[in-house]
């Protein structure tokens, strides 16, 4: 595809428009960015661990939707739950990087998050026998703070990134960056595919799953997804965590309310929700929209 003209890419690119990538960010309820600053990671595994019953509960949804998905996987969790890992490559889906304990790429040095990476790496490869080629930073955290994350997951032979938020926002983002698949290093085959973000207007607003999903009405969803698809001829990025579908989760009092709201609102309407879009969309794995946006960048 490299000698295309722009509208037959144009042509290609609205062909597979309607395919979306599924992905889903496995880490505990404890984990996440909201509890950083009252959970201790060092308190980590004497709390109740929910991961692997939500993390079935998700696999035995995607079986009755005939879903194949990604899923990003904190290496501190493969370590711990290696038939977890084992039951989703068995059924089709990829299992690719989400680090190993959560640690946001600008809080480490340019050899820390390289000694991340290969650690985490062989964890997850040792627990599933299959290559580990796609990366998903904590919380979105590729950012201007870290020009030379993208340099080294190139370095390390991953096939493509999905680290990039390109919004403005008070937990991450990277305001300005391309809302679609891009190259991030010259000379390499890396890929960068940022969450589905949608336009309206002169604003760019985050159109890829989690708390947006979760806490505003499903139609919102489905509109931008559409919207995106019709406008731009691009498949959509879509996550969600196995904690979203489980409105049991210990509740951490000590957190801020902000951070509250963020974490537990809607729970209980987030399994209907994801049935919804199963049914309503067409979704495969990040490696399969990796490879189509592959054949058509330069």
């Amino acid at each position: 595809m490299q000698d295309a003209q722009p509208e037959q890419i144009d042509k290609a690119r609205k062909a597979n428009a309607l395919l979306n990538a599924m992905s889903v960010d496995i880490e505990d309820w404890f984990q996440v960015g909201a509890f950083e600053t009252v959970i201790s990671r060092a308190d980590w595994d004497s709390l109740e661990h929910r991961v692997e019953t939500n993390s079935n509960a998700v696999l035995d949804l995607f079986d009755e939707m005939g879903i194949k998905a990604t899923f990003f996987t904190l290496a501190w969790v493969a370590e711990r739950y290696p038939k977890l890992m084992q039951r989703i490559v068995l059924e089709g889906h990829e299992v690719a990087s989400h680090g190993y304990d959560h640690a946001r790429v600008f809080t480490l040095t340019p050899d820390q998050f390289r000694e991340d990476l290969e650690h985490s790496r062989k964890i997850l490869e040792d627990s599933t026998g299959h290559p580990i080629v796609g990366y998903r930073a904590p919380s979105f955290s590729i950012d201007h703070r870290t020009p030379w994350a993208h340099e080294i997951l190139a370095e390390q032979g991953y096939r493509y990134s999905s680290s990039v938020a390109p919004i403005k926002h008070d937990h991450y983002g990277w305001a300005g960056s391309p809302r679609f698949a891009w190259r991030p290093v010259a000379g390499s085959d890396l890929i960068e595919l940022p969450v589905t973000t949608v336009e309206i207007g002169n604003h760019i607003l985050a159109a890829g799953g989690g708390g947006f999903f979760r806490l505003l009405p499903y139609m919102l969803y489905d509109r931008a997804i559409r919207k995106m698809q019709k406008d731009d001829g691009r498949g959509a990025i879509f996550y969600f965590h196995p904690w979203e579908i489980d409105p049991e989760q210990p509740r951490v009092k000590e957190a801020p309310l902000k951070s509250k709201l963020r974490h537990y609102t809607k729970l209980k309407a987030m399994r209907s929700k994801l049935v919804r879009a199963g049914k309503d969309h067409r979704w495969g794995r990040m490696d399969e929209l990796a490879a189509l946006e592959g054949q058509l960048l330069p």
